[in-house]
């Protein structure tokens, strides 16, 4: 009995299309291995669509084989592992049946029912408990900047308006953005250092501390493109995250736990209800 669940179960799972004992009549068998059949039902999706008749032949065989190994291993298991250890397998195949259930059923009444909204009193106060727990690891810059060709005829108007930025200014530099090598006009994220270290090439260890000052401005070139920025706002290394910087997470963290929490809720009511239906009872 405890093979046959064993076997049911796990072959089951591995293979869902697999139909057992003797071939239908009405299906066309592809393989078999002792008493379990494969049909060309069942391996109608494996080969992709617009693959050539030689990959199909091969993606078949490969299936088919992959298959038939599987059944065999598995039929030589259940012949020669213990029974004692057939039986503790059999417990957690049970076991992992009840838990995939149960995941699902609490996801599904805990969907229905949970806040997924955070609002910004919950999540201040959340990240002033927890504040030391935010502290950088990366320095972090408020910053804009444009990279273009060398000696542009419009210089000093791209960088007047650049620098004072006003939203008429951000409407004329986003309307000539497509003379820009690359840019970054949103100054209001915070991004780490590291990432404009990577990404803007004349950013380098040698000046890179530049950056690291408040309400900087500066004009970098290199041998073909001309680059300017400003800087608006600084979090240094050790410093604690900026709370938008880490928003995000935090709402994701207060969401978990009113999912724990909430978990837990309809775990408890669920069993008090059965035991006032007398649907649950412990005997002493």
């Amino acid at each position: 009995m405890i093979k046959r669940v064993l076997y049911t179960l796990v072959v089951g799972m591995v293979f869902l299309s697999c139909d057992f004992f003797e071939p239908k009549e009405d299906k066309i068998p592809v393989a078999r291995v002792n008493e379990t059949y494969l049909y060309t039902d069942d391996v109608e999706d494996v080969v992709p669509l617009g693959a050539s008749r030689q990959d199909s032949t091969l993606i078949m065989n490969a299936y088919i084989n992959r298959w038939a190994k599987q059944l065999l291993l598995m039929e030589g298991a259940l012949q020669n592992l213990p029974e004692r250890q057939q039986i503790e397998f059999s417990k957690l195949i049970d076991q992992y049946k009840s838990d995939l259930y149960t995941k699902a059923y609490l996801e599904a009444l805990v969907k229905k029912s949970i806040d997924t909204l955070v609002d910004p009193e919950e999540a201040e106060q959340f990240y002033e408990v927890n504040k030391e727990s935010y502290k950088l690891n990366d320095d972090l810059i408020k910053f804009r900047y444009i990279s273009m060709p060398l000696n542009p005829i419009n210089l000093d108007t791209i960088k007047k308006r650049f620098k004072r930025f006003e939203q008429k200014d951000q409407r004329y530099l986003d309307s000539i953005s497509v003379q820009f090598k690359s840019y970054l006009l949103n100054d209001s994220i915070w991004v780490k250092l590291s990432n404009v270290v990577d990404k803007v090439s004349v950013v380098n260890a040698n000046n890179k501390e530049q950056l690291l000052k408040k309400t900087n401005f500066l004009q970098l070139k290199d041998s073909i493109n001309l680059y300017l920025m400003q800087v608006n706002d600084v979090r240094l290394r050790n410093d604690y995250a900026p709370l938008e910087y880490v928003n995000s997470s935090i709402q994701q963290i207060v969401i978990n736990k009113r999912k724990l929490e909430l978990i837990k809720q309809l775990e408890n009511e669920i069993t008090k209800d059965a035991i006032k239906n007398k649907q649950f009872e412990i005997y002493n």
